[in-house]
Formats: structure tokens, sequence, C-alpha cells
């Protein structure tokens, strides 16, 4: 089952459910204040080693951070 990752639009709370493909888009409450929530697109980082052991990213260079495209923090100040 695939999980769902979620933000309460009262107090911005985030949260993930496990829900069946058939309950995707079901409605869900914050399970902090039971606010209204949007379901939103989940982050994943994916490393693979390389020949000499060193942690390499499976795909792309670009930064893990989901608000922008840069491949560093330090340049957006997040």
């Amino acid at each position: 089952m695939p999980i769902y990752e979620y933000i309460c639009f009262d107090c911005g709370s985030k949260f993930e459910l496990l829900r069946s493909l058939s309950e995707a888009d079901k409605e869900a409450s914050c399970s902090q204040c039971y606010g209204q929530v949007e379901r939103v697109v989940s982050v994943c980082v994916s490393f693979s080693k390389d020949g000499s052991g060193e942690s390499v990213p499976v795909a792309g260079t670009g930064s893990s951070c989901g608000s922008c495209g840069a491949t560093s923090c330090s340049t957006c100040g997040v």
C-alpha cells in the first residue's frame, strides 16, 4: 500500500497515511487538529554506492529540497 503525505490548512501539520490505491482520493482530516488537509507530492531522494563505495544520487543532480531547482540549499537560503 502507498503512503500519502498531507499538510493541514489550519495548523500546518504534515503527516502520512497508509492507504490503498482505491482510497487515494478519499477525504482525510488532520491528525493533530482534525482540520482540512491537502495531499501533497512526496519528495524523496535515492542513493546508491559507486565503485569506490561512495554514495551517489541514483537519478538527477538537483536539490533534495522540493521548493526550488537549486543544486544546493545554500543558494536559496533554506
